[in-house]
C-alpha cells in the first residue's frame, strides 16, 4: 500500500493532524507530492518535518519559486485581486523561509516512479510535461491518455489542483488526484490524502479527510503580513 498526500502550502496544524490519522492507521510507505510551502505561515516547520522523516517529495512549483528566491511561483491566476494576493505570497514566503530549507527545496525531484502490483505509478505535482500544468478532471479522455502513453505508466497521481479525484480512463489506466492537506479546493476544509492499493492490476483508491485546527492556521495568516483572505478560504475551503 501506498500513501499519498500534498500541497501542505505551510498549513502545520493540518500536516500534524494527517500524520497522527495515518500513524494511527498505520500506514506507510509515505510519499508527499510537493508544494510545501506558500500561502501559510509555517513553512519552515512543514519543510522541516518532511525531511525529518525522509518522505520521498517531489517539487512544486511553490517549492521551485521559494527555492530559487524567485517572485514567481508558477501559479495560474483568474483574476488580478488574486494574482496581488498571490504575489504577496510568494513575497512573504521568501522572506520566511530559511536559507537551509531553500537548500532542500531545490533538490526535490520533479516526479518520482514506483510499482504497485502490476501497476506503473508516476507521482507528479503538476503533469508529467509540467511542474505547474492543471489536470483538471475534465479534461479530455484522450488528453489523459496521450500523457500516460507518453509516460508509460499505468497509474498517474498528481496534485497542483487541489481538487481530489479518480478518473478511470478508457484503456482501464487511472489518474488520481491526491487533493490537498493544507489548502483544499472543493469546499470540504478538511484536509485530504489518499492510499493506493493493488491485486495484480486491480486498484483501489481510498480518499480520507481528516479535521484539524483550522482556526489556528487561519488566526497565524491574520497575525501576519501574509494575506488576511487566506484564512478565510481556509475556513471555506474553497483555496
Amino acid at each position: 500500500m501506498l500513501t499519498i498526500f500534498g500541497d501542505i502550502h505551510a498549513n502545520l496544524p493540518a500536516l500534524e493532524a494527517v500524520m497522527t490519522d495515518m500513524d494511527e492507521r498505520k500506514l506507510d510507505n509515505r510519499y508527499c507530492l510537493g508544494d510545501l510551502v506558500g500561502y501559510g505561515t509555517f513553512p519552515n516547520e512543514v519543510a522541516s518535518i518532511i525531511r525529518g522523516q525522509k518522505i520521498p517529495t517531489i517539487m512544486g512549483n511553490y517549492d521551485q519559486g521559494v527555492g530559487t528566491d524567485s517572485d514567481d511561483c508558477g501559479c495560474a491566476y483568474t483574476n488580478p485581486t488574486a494574482e496581488a494576493l498571490g504575489k504577496r505570497s510568494i513575497a512573504w514566503t521568501n522572506a520566511n523561509t530559511s536559507a537551509d530549507i531553500k537548500a532542500y527545496l531545490r533538490e526535490l525531484p520533479a516526479h518520482i516512479p514506483l510499482q504497485i502490483g502490476d501497476l506503473r505509478v508516476l507521482l507528479v505535482h503538476g503533469s508529467p510535461r509540467r511542474i505547474n500544468e492543471y489536470l483538471f478532471e475534465d479534461r479530455p479522455d484522450t488528453s489523459f491518455e496521450r500523457l500516460l502513453d507518453t509516460a508509460e505508466v499505468d497509474v498517474l497521481v498528481c496534485g497542483h489542483t487541489h481538487l481530489p479525484y479518480h478518473k478511470v480512463l478508457p484503456s482501464g489506466r487511472h489518474v488520481i488526484n491526491a487533493g490537498s492537506v493544507g489548502k483544499p479546493k472543493d469546499r470540504d476544509p478538511r484536509a485530504c490524502y489518499i492510499t493506493l492499493s493493488a491485486t495484480n492490476r486491480d486498484l483501489h483508491v481510498q480518499f480520507i479527510r481528516v479535521r484539524y485546527d483550522i482556526e489556528r492556521t487561519a488566526q497565524a495568516i491574520e497575525a501576519s503580513d501574509m494575506p488576511h483572505e487566506y484564512a478565510q478560504m481556509l475556513r471555506d475551503g474553497a483555496g
